[in-house]
């Protein structure tokens, strides 16, 4: 079984003048423990499940591009997107720039989105539930044609694209990998089937059920259900063996990777890593 580490905090006890050295030993240390992939996630305040709102919070993709700097094997990616937050091209060219320089290691993490008090601040695009879910649709569209061969115009019902050319592509092939955020049953679970390479669901008591809807979407699809990687989310900081007891019933129900939010500090991480990540290697 993989791990994730998700980084969903900035606030660090040196302060924003020692940020980005304190991210990059973040990095470097889940690298070297053992970890998959690295996630941020794409929020422009901090979501109140964290910490309060006024705490720092960096933008998502120049964040992955720093930490790209600063490792080597990780995966890179938002957990999630909200596609509403940029323009479909310019998500596609953001994602393709991570993944060309980061050799490869991008995967575009999406969703609807939710987060109304950083729109309202911000002054960023939202609209209602439906609308989103169509903006989210259009862009996974968008994204796949301008990592294909195809530069040609896109006519959607929110987006008009006169030309989706997109160079340098990608160097993942067929382009980077999909992951939709989410468990909604009727939209989202239905968008992974038609579009993605892999899901984010919450971990909780419906985990098995969740992914039977995914299969039942898949089979309505066409689309090979043992093809798409599931993750979903774990508390990382819960006591070691309750998270090694979560870990194993999770691989039991067909989870392929865990992430979740350690300590953010190496010591902690490392502290995890030669307790947890052993384990999880040992779920085959």
């Amino acid at each position: 079984m993989k791990l994730g580490l998700h980084l969903p905090n900035f606030s660090y006890p040196n302060g924003p003048a020692k940020l980005g050295s304190d991210l990059a030993t973040i990095a470097k240390a889940a690298e070297d423990i053992g970890f998959d992939r690295v996630s941020v996630m794409d929020h422009l305040f901090q979501i109140p499940v964290v910490g309060p709102v006024e705490n720092e919070m960096l933008e998502a993709y120049t964040a992955l591009g720093f930490i790209a700097a600063h490792t080597s094997r990780v995966k890179l990616y938002t957990l999630v997107t909200a596609a509403t937050y940029r323009q479909p091209g310019v998500l596609a060219k953001a994602v393709t720039t991570l993944d060309v320089l980061s050799n490869g290691r991008a995967m575009l993490g999406v969703g609807a989105g939710w987060n109304e008090e950083e729109v309202a601040g911000l002054g960023l695009p939202f609209g209602p539930t439906a609308e989103r879910f169509e903006r989210l649709e259009e862009t996974l569209q968008v994204c796949l044609q301008m990592w294909s061969d195809s530069d040609a115009a896109y006519d959607g019902k929110h987006y008009q694209l006169g030309r989706t050319l997109n160079s340098p592509q990608a160097l993942s092939k067929p382009h980077p990998p999909i992951l939709i955020g989410g468990g909604g049953e009727k939209k989202t679970l239905r968008l992974v089937a038609k579009y993605a390479q892999a899901c984010n669901i919450f971990g909780g008591p419906d985990v098995e059920h969740k992914l039977n809807v995914l299969r039942e979407h898949c089979e309505r699809e066409g689309t090979d259900y043992d093809a798409i990687e599931k993750t979903c989310m774990v508390n990382f900081r819960a006591d070691r063996d309750e998270v090694k007891a979560q870990l194993e019933q999770l691989h039991g129900l067909g989870i392929d990777v865990a992430t979740g939010w350690t300590r953010d500090d190496p010591a902690g991480l490392e502290a995890f890593g030669r307790d947890v990540v052993p384990f999880a290697d040992g779920l085959t």
